[in-house]
């Protein structure tokens, strides 16, 4: 006895994967589909020492700091500060530019795009069935544009 798994998009290629097991053979009771739920709370863009997602809000804040700094030192031999402080006020300046660069660009361009794609919740497919019948099923998991397939003994 196996347990096909696969993953689909919420769409009508998952009735027609279920039709189509029910016809070669898959009892009803078989077959068993679990949807996964969206993300309702928006994602946190603050790291947290426990909770990490990959997203660098100062990388690019740290390019721009190193580019006018130097812009700041250079020019900063004309003016009456001197290049000390004109590299340091550069630095910051830099930094903020860039941090509020990143900020806007994952709080309102990302944002938007989630929603004009509306990403749809994926549906989990679970069919189990006899050893013999178990390539027929990924088979007809494959036909019907399954996002992945896996196969487990049981």
């Amino acid at each position: 006895m196996y347990q096909v798994y696969a993953t689909f998009e919420h769409s009508a290629n998952l009735e027609l994967a279920i039709s189509s097991l029910e016809k070669n053979g898959v009892g009803r009771t078989d077959i068993f589909a679990v949807p996964l739920t969206n993300r309702k709370l928006e994602r946190k863009l603050f790291d947290t020492i426990h909770h990490a997602d990959g997203v660098s809000l100062i990388s690019t804040g740290a390019a721009l700091a190193t580019a006018f700094s130097v812009i700041g030192a250079s020019v900063g031999f004309r003016l009456a500060w001197g290049p000390i402080y004109w590299g340091l006020i550069g630095a910051g300046g830099g930094f903020l530019c860039g941090f509020l660069i990143d900020f806007f660009y994952y709080k309102v361009v990302k944002k938007r795009q989630r929603l004009l794609r509306g990403k749809n919740s994926e549906v989990i497919l679970i069919v189990e069935c006899e050893d013999g019948l178990c390539d027929t099923v990924e088979r007809i998991l494959w036909h019907h544009f399954a996002l992945g397939t896996a196969r487990v003994e049981i």
